[in-house]
């Protein structure tokens, strides 16, 4: 199929059944909508966190599930995918930690 991922070719199917697979989506849209909902009310930080926690989530689910699964999530490879995951959700987690608040 011409949408398939063109660097997952090597790879071989996930273990998890596609319920499962979708679940974690689930659970992955429920953190990138509480993180949008902090947003809006102005918790900056409480956004920050969060999404860098979606986006550590992410990278476990980039290590699990299928390409077709996961859709537009899947950019490169598995192992590309999921380190830039990981660099970023740090990177935004140690940021949401290292700034002081405004109100203590």
């Amino acid at each position: 199929m011409t949408l398939d991922n063109p660097h997952d070719i090597a790879n071989r199917p996930s273990p998890l059944p596609r319920w499962a697979q979708r679940a974690m989506i689930a659970v992955f849209c429920a953190g990138f909508a509480a993180s949008a909902v902090f947003s809006a009310t102005e918790h900056w930080r409480r956004a920050t966190f969060t999404l860098g926690a979606a986006m550590f989530w992410l990278a476990v689910m980039r290590l699990t599930c299928d390409s077709k699964v996961i859709g537009l999530l899947a950019v490169r490879s598995r192992r590309f995918d999921a380190c830039f995951c990981v660099a970023l959700g740090a990177a935004m987690m140690w940021l949401s930690w290292s700034v002081d608040s405004l109100g203590s």
